[in-house]
């Protein structure tokens, strides 16, 4: 069994995630302006029917082996050309607001994890989260619930791809959902006048999403990173 010391703490693999709940959103966005977040990494854009795509998620752990937090997501579906079964959501930007899974992330994963503030509330029909880095507002994000989806929609093992210190790595992550929420559409996005807001103007949003789900209870895994490839094998 893996053991990684963080922050005078030992997390041991795989870590898991025993009550949380998430609300997301999957965006069709153009490949070009993705191929250009994906550029350095060795990955490219998963397309359909000409169109990639942009998930954003906001998660409330409430317990797990990293402690209670809550996270923010900005992901895009990739994969490794010429290698079949390498599909995978890489993280592009991933805030947190408790600095021990922002170390954590960092260190045993190699995810994009920073600090900031993340603000999950209810709404009248769903949730809603606000992020803020540095008193700088980056997004707000609005998921209605949606009506009860089929027993065991929305479970899944995916691989997720980081990239760090021209390092490429790619994590299993196993879910398992219950009280499982979609609908088409059921998103609201307002952008600030963050860095990371603009990179979101250039994926073309806000635009009306494909479909948003909300997960009422979540319970994952992540295992152990394995690394793809490093900066020097990639160029």
């Amino acid at each position: 069994m893996e053991a990684h010391a963080v922050l005078g703490e030992t997390v041991t693999m795989p870590v898991e995630i025993r009550t949380a709940d998430t609300s997301s959103a999957l965006f069709p966005v153009d490949p070009a302006p993705v191929r250009e977040l994906l550029a350095g990494t060795g990955l490219a854009p998963l397309t359909f029917l000409g169109r990639a795509f942009c998930n954003l998620a906001f998660v409330r752990y409430v317990d797990g082996d990293l402690g209670p937090y809550h996270e923010f997501a900005f992901s895009v579906m990739a994969h490794q050309p010429g290698r079949k079964g390498s599909s995978g959501a890489y993280i592009h930007w991933l805030p947190v607001n408790q600095s021990f899974t922002c170390e954590a992330g960092q260190s045993i994963w190699g995810f994009p994890k920073l600090m900031a503030d993340i603000d999950i509330t209810p709404t009248r029909r769903g949730h809603r989260c606000e992020v803020a880095v540095e008193g700088r507002k980056v997004l707000a994000l609005s998921i209605s619930d949606g009506l009860p989806a089929p027993s065991g929609a929305g479970g899944s093992s995916i691989d997720a791809y980081t990239y760090r210190d021209g390092v490429l790595r790619r994590t299993p992550w196993d879910m398992n959902p219950a009280a499982v929420r979609m609908r088409p559409g059921g998103a609201r996005l307002e952008l600030g006048d963050h860095p990371i807001a603009d990179q979101l103007r250039s994926l073309g949003l806000p635009k009306t999403a494909l479909f948003s789900s909300r997960i009422g209870k979540l319970h994952m895994t992540f295992g152990e990173a394995t690394t793809v490839s490093s900066t020097r094998e990639i160029q």
